[in-house]
């Protein structure tokens, strides 16, 4: 009888265990472009240690003044794909979230080239952990989404790379400086930039900025991402996530967009997590 109840608390430890995915926070990459070591969290989802198939990705990016563990830590995602997972709302899928909070802030390539963390991003840290884990690589197999800083970040990821993402979805975006004297002024505050023409700011700035992206570029292009555009109607940021709308609705590209009540916070982004692993998990069945 005791041998029984020792086996039969086994397999109840072993079933328990299985229902739940694992996060490491502490990974480390190193980047030949950015001469360092650099960070990732990797949430895997529930039966990735039990199965030897490949999984979508998502790369889930943080705000400004976070780092890799923030939406660990405050976004809880952890609980929040777990439950997505297990009611069905959400395919199992493997989710990256880099730190872009060290060295410099920000997911973007410096406007003099001395900074490249979108080169790293594309370069080093995707093919890594497409090759570490078991990645599905495929364009539909992969989606990019963030808060803040991050909502930014997977606007110009998307926009960049169209087709390297299935969906993308944004957050409480900062979609970029919205006017070019405003983009001028705060980059006259660093001091590597100083030696720039104009024309390579505005430059920089057209490349780094939602809005005059949508504007400026083939609408099939966008159109071949799903979006979803999410921001609270309290949040600082909701003219450039207006203006994304309407320039899209202009140019007639689907897109889904939410104002919720809310602001600029953690509990506005934990309740967003499970509509944008629902929406992700459209395009990785082939809705």
């Amino acid at each position: 009888m005791r041998i029984l109840l020792s086996t039969c608390f086994l397999l109840s430890f072993i079933i328990a265990k299985a229902q739940h995915g694992t996060v490491h926070d502490e990974m480390m990459v190193h980047s030949d472009i950015l001469d360092m070591d650099r960070k990732f969290a990797v949430y895997l989802p529930p039966d990735y240690e039990t199965s030897n198939r490949s999984y979508p990705v998502l790369y889930l990016l943080h705000g400004a003044g976070d780092d890799q563990t923030g939406w660990v830590q405050f976004g809880e995602v952890l609980h929040i794909a777990d439950k997505a997972i297990h009611t069905g709302e959400a395919t199992p899928m493997i989710i990256i979230m880099p730190d872009a909070d060290t060295g410099q802030r920000g997911y973007f390539n410096s406007p003099d080239g001395t900074w490249r963390y979108e080169d790293f991003f594309f370069e080093e840290l995707m093919p890594y952990v497409e090759k570490t884990y078991r990645i599905k690589s495929d364009k539909r197999y992969r989606a990019v989404a963030g808060l803040s800083m991050g909502g930014g970040g997977s606007f110009m990821y998307a926009l960049h790379h169209p087709e390297l993402f299935s969906s993308a979805c944004p957050l409480s975006a900062y979609v970029g400086a919205l006017d070019f004297d405003q983009y001028k002024e705060r980059a006259a505050r660093n001091e590597a930039n100083k030696d720039l023409s104009e024309d390579a700011l505005r430059s920089h700035w057209q490349k780094h900025n939602a809005v005059e992206l949508v504007k400026s570029m083939d609408a099939e292009d966008i159109k071949s991402v799903r979006w979803f555009i999410d921001c609270g109607d309290d949040d600082f940021l909701y003219e450039g996530n207006s203006l994304i709308h309407i320039e899209m609705r202009k140019k007639e590209i689907p897109h889904e967009y939410r104002v919720r009540d809310g602001g600029h916070r953690w509990t506005y982004w934990r309740t967003s997590l499970p509509v944008v692993l629902s929406f992700v998990s459209d395009a990785f069945h082939q809705y």
